[in-house]
C-alpha cells in the first residue's frame, strides 16, 4: 500500500481596517509594547472567529504581520497571515466562504471584540 499523502500547509491573508484604533508610530514598530499587545489581541480575536468557521477542522492559526496607517492615522490597517492544513479530508478552502463567514461573525464587518471595523475593508486572499 502507498502511504497517505502528506497534508500541505495552505495560507491565506486577511486584511481589514480598525476604525477605533488611532494609528501611532509605535504601532509601526514590531518591537514596541503597543504593537506586541495589539498584535496579540487582534490575533486572538481573529483566531476565535476562524475557529468557529467552516474551515475550523483544518485551520491552524493566524499571525498579525503588520499594522498600517489608514485615513491620515485615524484608522489602523491590519494584515494577517492565516494557515490551514490542505488535505483531502479537510474542508476545501474557499475565499468567498471565509469572507461571508467572517462578515457574519463580525456583525457585518463592523466589530471584532472591542474593535470597530470599516465594513468595506475586509479582504481575504487565498
Amino acid at each position: 500500500t502507498s502511504p497517505a499523502p502528506l497534508a500541505r500547509e495552505g495560507q491565506f491573508t486577511v486584511n481589514f481596517t480598525v476604525t477605533n484604533l488611532l494609528y501611532t508610530s509605535d504601532l509601526g514598530n514590531a518591537n514596541s509594547k503597543k504593537f506586541i499587545a495589539t498584535k496579540k489581541t487582534l490575533g486572538y480575536l481573529l483566531d476565535r472567529v476562524l475557529k468557529n468557521s467552516s474551515i475550523s477542522p483544518a485551520y491552524t492559526g493566524c499571525t498579525v504581520v503588520a499594522l498600517r496607517s489608514k485615513k491620515d492615522r485615524d484608522d489602523t490597517g491590519v494584515d494577517a497571515i492565516c494557515s490551514y492544513r490542505d488535505e483531502p479530508s479537510a474542508p476545501k478552502f474557499s475565499r468567498v466562504t471565509i469572507y461571508h463567514e467572517l462578515s457574519n461573525m463580525t456583525n457585518g464587518i463592523t466589530e471584532l471584540g472591542h474593535y470597530s471595523l470599516n465594513s468595506q475593508s475586509l479582504y481575504i486572499n487565498g
